[in-house]
């Protein structure tokens, strides 16, 4: 009769223990959830301020701000979703990628574009346009610059979309969309990054780079995973991910990986941490108050 209180007894006592260590669990998991969403709000809210604040004055201008609000808006979108920390980092991702937009479009008013904002997803290993380049193309001339101009009004942060890198600068149109919106890049796109960027500094792979999905210095554990999150969370809201130039609330995201989404975002662009990929987080997140009061 003892021993069987004694079992009886040690039965009560784990589960207990169980019961409470669960308990635990859960509300370090809630906070840890709280304290991402915070964060990623703060991001969001910076994104507005500036996206409110600022009325563009030339077309690379506009453009660029009207990406960073179809970012600002997928932000909003998948932080009210988010149930978990990953989704709140994809938030995040998105935001950041508006504030690289509206960093673009500073620049393109010729006005101080402000402190340096945290790296997106993919974002290294794309590198960035170094040189001005101009190339035809399906009967059509394609143009990539480091610098906004009427035949360049169109900026990417730099980052992945659906699985390829795609380096940060100023394009005559934005040829990456396509792959964003439908999530796969067609036949002749690693002949058109070949032929764009064949040879150009600062872009740190070659086409069968492009080709496979990868490049020098890619971040193999770190972006491929953000690239995974991002595609699921995507898969689950829409195309809203990735630093792209489509629509978060529903069309092309503009971000949203970003993009975000990849991120976000995020990656979370925004695509690795933001939308389709958001690389990046990119990817992508889309911080409040005016530019002067902190941006």
């Amino acid at each position: 009769m003892e021993l069987v209180l004694v079992l009886v007894l040690v039965v009560v006592v784990g589960l207990v223990v169980i019961a409470a260590t669960r308990r635990s669990g859960q509300r370090a998991n809630s906070e840890q959830l709280a304290d991402a969403k915070a964060d990623a709000r703060q991001a969001i809210e910076r994104l507005g301020g500036q996206v409110y604040m600022l009325v563009g004055s030339n077309d690379a201008a506009k453009q660029a701000l009207a990406d960073a609000s179809e970012r600002l808006n997928a932000a909003g979108s998948q932080i009210d979703q988010a149930q978990t920390v990953t989704q709140a980092r994809i938030a995040k991702q998105t935001a950041l990628e508006g504030l690289y937009y509206i960093r673009a479009a500073r620049i393109a008013m010729n006005m101080d574009p402000g402190p340096e904002i945290p790296t997106l997803a993919g974002q290294q290993s794309a590198g960035r346009v170094s040189e001005d380049r101009k190339i035809d193309f399906e009967g059509r001339q394609v143009a990539a610059s480091p610098n906004p101009s009427a035949q360049t009004p169109n900026y990417f942060p730099g980052g992945r979309v659906a699985g390829r890198p795609v380096p940060a600068g100023w394009y005559s149109e934005p040829w990456w969309r396509p792959a964003l919106i439908g999530g796969a890049w067609g036949v002749g796109s690693m002949l058109l990054f070949s032929s764009l960027f064949s040879g150009m500094s600062g872009v740190g792979y070659d086409e069968n780079a492009f080709a496979n999905g990868y490049g020098d210095g890619y971040q193999d554990g770190f972006d491929a995973a953000n690239a995974d999150q991002s595609a699921d969370f995507a898969d689950s809201q829409g195309d809203w991910a990735g630093p792209d130039g489509g629509d978060p609330s529903g069309g092309d995201p503009s971000g949203g990986d970003p993009s975000g989404g990849d991120p976000s975002g995020g990656d979370p662009s925004g695509g690795d941490w933001s939308g389709g990929d958001w690389g990046g987080f990119d990817g992508g997140g889309f911080d409040g108050g005016g530019f002067d009061g902190g941006f």
